[in-house]
Order: C-alpha cells, then structure tokens, then sequence
C-alpha cells in the first residue's frame, strides 16, 4: 500500500512540475514586473477590426513579424505548429504582420510557408510596432489573460522546440490559477 501511495505522489509530482519549473528559455526577457500592454488595433483575415482586448483572459503570444523578414520566414512554421500544439481556449499565437502591401501578401506568404493554424492578423500601418517599442522584426510579446507583458523575445526563436513549449504549457497552467 505505502508503494502504492508513493507512486501516486510521484505521478502527481511529475504532473505538476513542468508548470513550476519551467524556466525562460535563452534570450526571453522576462519584466520584474508585468506592466500593461498598450493599445494596439489590427485587422484580421476578413478585415474585422481587432484589439489584445478580443483574447482577455488567454494567454497570447503576440508576434510581430512580416513577409520581407528574412528570420520571420523560418520561424512562422515553428509559431503555427506551436499554435497546432497548444492553441486552444487558453492560449493563442497571434502573429501580426506588418505589411504595407495587405492580406493578399500575408496569404501568399503562409501558402509559400505552409502555414495553415494561424490566424491572418495584419497592421499595415506599422504602428503596433512603435507603440510596443519593436527595435526590429520579429519581436514576440507573452501578455497575460489580464493583458500584462510578461515576456519579451527580440529576434527569431524556435517556438515549438522542447525547452518553448515547456516554458509555453507553464505559463498557460499559471494563466489559468490567474483567472
């Protein structure tokens, strides 16, 4: 009986621990203190206007990126298989373009990029990446259900790899005890 007890607890253990003791992965930046994301509007595939509002309560991964971003062509296929993984009722990938040249552009791009699990999202005005403070493309913001940053990647990053969605699954299960 007592093996038994241990083996329960052990199991419980294992369950819980990827959310505690998942670390940032290199080069994510992570505030000592989560400060609200500022405004920003986009447009989605079908030209309906959209905020960080639209996804309170998930935690997002909001990516700015754009189709004449040489790293952003090899990392959206990391972001929509890390959005085939996880995406769901607590976490979304928000890829946001940055393209003058519109919708038309961002659907050439995720055909060319077998990309087939993101939402198209796109601000070709450009100023999402001022109002955020993007020193470059990508830029990638983890905000909190309550729309806080609570991390920040400058630069292309394999979002699918282990360490990621590791990190990734423990910030969704804090996201939830958040709610």
């Amino acid at each position: 009986m007592t093996a038994c007890k241990l083996a329960i607890s052990l199991a419980l253990l294992l369950v819980a621990l990827p959310a505690v003791a998942a670390s940032p992965p290199a080069d994510f930046a992570i505030p000592e203190s989560p400060a609200a994301v500022p405004a920003i509007g986009f447009t989605d595939g079908t030209g309906k206007q959209k905020t960080l509002a639209d996804y309170s309560g998930k935690l997002v991964l909001l990516n700015l990126w754009a189709t004449w971003c040489a790293p952003c062509r090899k990392e959206m296929p990391t972001l929509d298989r890390l959005e085939a993984e996880l995406g769901g009722p607590d976490f979304e990938v928000v890829a946001l373009s940055m393209d003058q040249k519109g919708p038309d552009a961002v659907k050439k791009f995720f055909a060319e990029t077998g990309v087939t699990h993101l939402a198209l999202n796109i601000d070709s005005s450009g100023k999402a990446m001022f109002t955020l403070g993007a020193l470059g493309l990508p830029m990638t913001l983890l905000i909190d259900g309550s729309g806080k940053e609570i991390g920040r990647l400058i630069g292309p990053a394999e979002w699918d790899s282990p360490e990621m969605t590791k990190f990734i699954r423990g910030r969704i299960a804090a996201n939830r005890k958040g709610k």
